[in-house]
């Protein structure tokens, strides 16, 4: 695959913007990079109010980091219900919950060897 590997700093600033530009709550960066056999270098975790903001924050990432980077996702599933997203950039991996799912499921504590990193916004 000759498609040039863009850098996880610039990937997850993109990926924040995208977020943002939508107003997604709850931003948090999760760093595995010192964990043994993780799948990938980062999760970015955040949620929406509704399955309509989950695709919008999900849209939006796209958006932006196709036309500031010029890269897509490898995978994106989970657009269909929108209350779980997840979108694979390979070494960055960006989860996109509604709220209830999101606090089911837990990400964060079941990576909870992981640096985090909590993104605050102002709206």
């Amino acid at each position: 695959m000759a498609k040039k590997h863009t850098n996880a700093d610039q990937l997850i600033a993109a990926i924040l913007s995208g977020i943002e530009d939508v107003k997604g709550k709850e931003i948090n960066i999760l760093d595995l990079r010192e964990i043994e056999n993780t799948v990938c270098d980062y999760f970015v975790v955040c949620e929406g109010t509704s399955n309509t903001q989950v695709n919008a924050i999900v849209n939006s990432i796209q958006k932006k980091v196709s036309k500031e980077l010029k890269d897509k996702p490898w995978h994106v599933e989970g657009t269909d219900n929108a209350e779980w997203v997840l979108m694979d950039y390979v070494n960055v991996v960006v989860h996109v919950f509604q709220k209830h799912i999101r606090e089911y499921y837990d990400i964060e504590s079941l990576w909870g060897d992981a640096k985090m990193t909590v993104i605050e916004t102002n709206y």
